[in-house]
């Protein structure tokens, strides 16, 4: 299970760029799959609701297992901030929560962007 997104992403895109890329890809399919989730929380429909939920934790599972520890404190942090978004998609799972789902969202966003000006950076540096 611990490499179930990056097989996933790496079968459906064979000519993935760069890790960097990969990373990103990563972000967008949480909210992808999160946006599923947050359909069948609104329709009700528990098994879907499920289904996405966990589509989008074995996407934070994979980037957990590939944090980096050797760079410093951000690794730890992410581990941490990582971490605490699965619990709220437990959360989401358990009480039918859009709120939570929303709340991870906002919190996928904001490492996409982030991760998205840091790569434009290094890559024109």
């Amino acid at each position: 299970m611990n490499n179930l997104a990056y097989n996933t992403y790496a079968k459906n895109n064979v000519a993935i760029e760069s890790p960097e890329k990969l990373i990103e890809m990563l972000y967008e399919g949480i909210l992808r799959f999160n946006a599923q989730a947050a359909a069948a929380i609104t329709s009700n429909n528990i098994e879907k609701r499920t289904y996405w939920i966990n589509r989008s934790m074995a996407i934070f599972i994979e980037l957990i297992m590939t944090l980096d520890y050797s760079h410093g404190d951000i690794a730890q942090y992410l581990h941490g901030l990582y971490s605490y978004q699965q619990e709220l998609l437990i959360e989401a799972n358990l009480h039918n929560s859009l709120e939570k789902i929303n709340e991870v969202n906002n919190v996928v966003k904001g490492l996409l962007e982030a991760w998205r000006e840091s790569t434009n950076i290094s890559q024109t540096a």
